[in-house]
C-alpha cells in the first residue's frame, strides 16, 4: 500500500476538473491550458495506477476511482479553505488592540486618538502601553507601534514617521542656569536615556559643542521627558514627543540644532493582518495623522545626521 500523499498540483488539478465536469473548464477556472490540466491529471492516474476519468469526445466522467477520491479530496479541500478564511478572519472586528511605547502613548497617540474614534464609533480600543515586544501568537494584541530599524522577524513592518531629537529644559531651569544655547550646555545638568538611539555623547560630539555631566539616567524616554519638566536638567528628547510642551510654553528648546536617529517608528503586525478592516482604517488614520504633523516646528532645525552604529539591532521604547 502506497502511504505517499501524491502530488497536490495534481489532485487539485482533478479536484476542478471533476467538481467541474470539463478539463477546459477547469482550465479556464485556473487559469492554464487545458493540455497542463490534462497532463497533471494523467500523472496523478499513472501515480495511483489507474484510470480516473472516462475520457469522451465532449465530456469526461468520474470512473469509480474517480468518485472515491472526488468526495474525499473535496473534504479536504473545503477543509483547508476553511483554515484560510479562520486565519484571515478578525475574531473581533470591533475592537482594536494596540501595542504601543509608554512614550509614544502618552505623549503622541493618545492626544489625538479622539480624532479616530469620532471616524469610526464602532470600533472599541484598548491601547496597551508597554516596552515588551509583543509575541501576536500569544496574545490578543491587533497591532504594534514600535520605534526601530523595522527588521522583526516574521512581521511585516509599516514606516509612520521619522524623527529628530534635540535639547530641552523647563523655562525656569533655563533662567536659574542661564543656558539660552547650545554654547551653555556645559553649565546644564543633562538627563540621559539609558537606551542607544539616545545618546549624548553623539549629539554633544555632531553638534561640536560641550555638555555638562550627566547626573541623571532613565530607562524610558517618557521618564527623561519628566524629569525635563520637573525642572531637573536639560533632557535629549524626541521631537514628536516634546513639541506640544514646546508650543504649551512648558519646555523650551535649546538651540536649533537637532539629531536624526537611524531608529524610526513602524506599524508592525504580521502581514495577514493588515488586509482587516479594522487595520486599514486605523492604519490609514495613523498615517495622515503623520503627515499632518510633519515637519511641525522643523522649519529652523539644522538636521545632522548620526552616521552611528548601534549596538544594538532595535529599541522598545
Amino acid at each position: 500500500m502506497n502511504e505517499r500523499i501524491p502530488p497536490l498540483q495534481g489532485l487539485f488539478y482533478f479536484y476542478k476538473a471533476a467538481e467541474l465536469g470539463s478539463f477546459k473548464a477547469a482550465a479556464e477556472h485556473l487559469f492554464v491550458t487545458a493540455a497542463a490540466i490534462s497532463q497533471q491529471i494523467r500523472l496523478l492516474e499513472d501515480w495511483l495506477g489507474t484510470p480516473l476519468f472516462v475520457r469522451q469526445h465532449r465530456k469526461v466522467t468520474l470512473t469509480p476511482e474517480g468518485h472515491i477520491l472526488f468526495s474525499q479530496t473535496q473534504k479536504g479541500f473545503a477543509h483547508i479553505q476553511d483554515g484560510v478564511r479562520q486565519i484571515n478572519q478578525d475574531p473581533e472586528p470591533n475592537r482594536l488592540s494596540i501595542s504601543t511605547l509608554p512614550s509614544f502613548a502618552q505623549h503622541w497617540l493618545v492626544p489625538r486618538i479622539g480624532d479616530f474614534r469620532e471616524h469610526h464609533p464602532d470600533i472599541s480600543m484598548l491601547i496597551e502601553p508597554t516596552n515588551k515586544l509583543i509575541t501576536f501568537q500569544d496574545s490578543n494584541v491587533d497591532i504594534c507601534i514600535r520605534y526601530g530599524l523595522g527588521d522583526y522577524p516574521n512581521i511585516e513592518s509599516r514606516q509612520i514617521m521619522d524623527e529628530v531629537i534635540y535639547p530641552v529644559c523647563h523655562p525656569i531651569y533655563q533662567e536659574k542656569h542661564g543656558i539660552y544655547s547650545v554654547e551653555d550646555l556645559h553649565k546644564a545638568e543633562l538627563i540621559e536615556d539609558s537606551w542607544p538611539d539616545m545618546d549624548w555623547n553623539l549629539w554633544l560630539e555632531r553638534s561640536g559643542v560641550k555638555g555638562g555631566v550627566s547626573t541623571l539616567k532613565f530607562d524610558g524616554s517618557h521618564f527623561v521627558l519628566e524629569g525635563a519638566l520637573s525642572v531637573q536638567g536639560v533632557a535629549l528628547v524626541k521631537h514628536s514627543l516634546v513639541y506640544r510642551y514646546l508650543q504649551e510654553g512648558k519646555l523650551v528648546r535649546i538651540g536649533n540644532m537637532a539629531l536624526r536617529p537611524r531608529f524610526n517608528y513602524f506599524l508592525c503586525a504580521p502581514a495577514g493582518y493588515f488586509k482587516r478592516k479594522k487595520i486599514k482604517q486605523f492604519s490609514s488614520w495613523i498615517k495622515s495623522q503623520a503627515e499632518q504633523f510633519g515637519d511641525q516646528g522643523r522649519e529652523d532645525l539644522t538636521i545632522l545626521e548620526s552616521n552611528y552604529s548601534l549596538k544594538w539591532s532595535d529599541s522598545s521604547k
